[in-house]
């Protein structure tokens, strides 16, 4: 074949891509690529298929560079760099870990105590079970946040990759590895887990497996309640296959997703005797239930008086306003059906979700955001949001471990 064949060729295969992308909205507009530029950008590694490798570089050294911060901390405040590191959240995970859940909803002053039915069971079984051979409970909490942050990475970077193409997937992955919420990765924190499982659902749900997709969701949901959010994805999803190709086994994916959530309150009402038990837990001991005004309201109070908030409240109206503009991006990058309707509900969780709110673990979840900014910016624009999310990384990560003012 001459290179004018070749050129010629290239521009028919783009061309009906494009065209089938745009009658299939589960399928994501692309940006062509020639083989020799899929192969300059492509890392491959035996059994393991394609990897952003610099994006993974990249996230073990911002683990590598904190764990040694904290331990320089700790030596000369005599402490344990697995105490510094599984506070929070982690403090909540380990108790499961070494407790299990209560049987009685604990009260204080006629209202449900905080207690550790708020934390969904899958991260703390699987640190359950590896610890079971012997190791430091916090240590294995701690690696495989780690472990799980190295799979999320991966995870988003395939997801963009099979969506916009390799230089796309490498973007979103070292985007990914450095925006300001990835300080969650180096606590014993299930964002991990729950990225992972969410972005290879995505995939799985544009690649038509829905039992994959819904079994994949089935883990999200029992690792959090934002994999709830693609439950609504799977929705959206089986809505289009249904409406275009009359598919009714497309339903297997939202039928399924829900299962670890339904599973986990189910196992709440056999063993506290309370079918509200996780719901109560959230409104008692945190204070925490849906409102739709919340958002307006953390717009509200920083612009009627903008030296007014405290910081967490300047936190949460960037990451309110964050939201808005992500969503935004979103849908002008008219990303698959699945992945916007993800994205999107994410955001509306984090959003009404008073007092947690977008903050930047929370807004981290919602990673088509990611996608759509490292999809729609390269050159000297995407360098520049790159040393940005680089430099509130290292700050958010140093305020988070010198501090607990503000919960992360």
């Amino acid at each position: 074949m001459t290179e004018d064949q070749a050129v010629k060729a290239d521009h028919v295969d783009t061309v009906g891509d494009q065209e089938s992308e745009i009658a299939d909205p589960l399928v994501a507009r692309t940006h062509a690529q020639t083989g020799r530029s899929r192969r300059l950008a492509s890392r491959t590694i035996n059994g393991i298929g394609w990897v952003p490798t610099t994006a993974v570089l990249i996230f073990v050294g911002c683990r590598v560079v904190t764990v040694l911060l904290v331990a320089i901390i700790n030596r000369f405040a005599m402490g344990k760099v697995t105490d510094s590191l599984t506070i929070w959240d982690g403090s909540w995970f380990l108790r499961i870990v070494h407790n299990g859940y209560p049987s009685r909803l604990p009260m204080v002053a006629d209202h449900v105590a905080a207690n550790p039915i708020a934390f969904f069971p899958l991260f703390p079984l699987t640190v359950r079970g590896v610890a079971s051979v012997g190791l430091d409970p916090g240590v294995v909490a701690l690696a495989v946040s780690a472990l799980t942050g190295v799979c999320a990475v991966v995870a988003v970077g395939r997801l963009a990759r099979h969506m916009r193409g390799d230089a796309a997937g490498e973007r979103a992955a070292v985007l990914f590895a450095l925006c300001p919420g990835a300080f969650a990765f180096s606590f014993a924190y299930a964002e991990g887990t729950l990225i992972t499982l969410v972005a290879f659902g995505l995939i799985a749900l544009l690649d038509r497996r829905w039992l994959v997709a819904g079994l994949l969701g089935a883990l999200a949901t029992a690792t959090s309640p934002v994999g709830l959010a693609f439950v609504v994805a799977c929705a959206a999803a089986a809505a289009v296959d249904i409406v275009r190709h009359r598919r009714m086994q497309s339903l297997v994916a939202p039928g399924v997703a829900p299962l670890g959530f339904i599973a986990y309150m189910a196992y709440l009402w056999a063993h506290t005797g309370s079918l509200f038990a996780w719901r109560l837990t959230e409104r008692g001991g945190w204070q925490s239930f849906p409102s739709l005004r919340y958002p307006l309201h953390i717009i509200w109070t920083f612009v009627s008086d903008p030296l007014q908030p405290t910081l967490t409240g300047h936190i949460l109206f960037i990451g309110t306003v964050a939201g808005i503009i992500g969503c935004v991006l979103m849908i002008r990058e008219r990303q698959a059906l699945p992945v916007l309707a993800y994205g999107i509900a994410t955001v509306a969780l984090a959003a009404i979700s008073q007092p947690v709110g977008l903050r930047p673990r929370f807004l981290m979840l919602a990673f088509p955001i990611v996608i759509a900014l490292a999809t729609r910016y390269s050159g000297r624009t995407y360098r520049v949001l790159v040393a940005a999310s680089a430099v509130l990384l290292a700050l958010l990560s140093v305020y988070e471990i010198s501090s607990r003012a503000v919960f992360p």
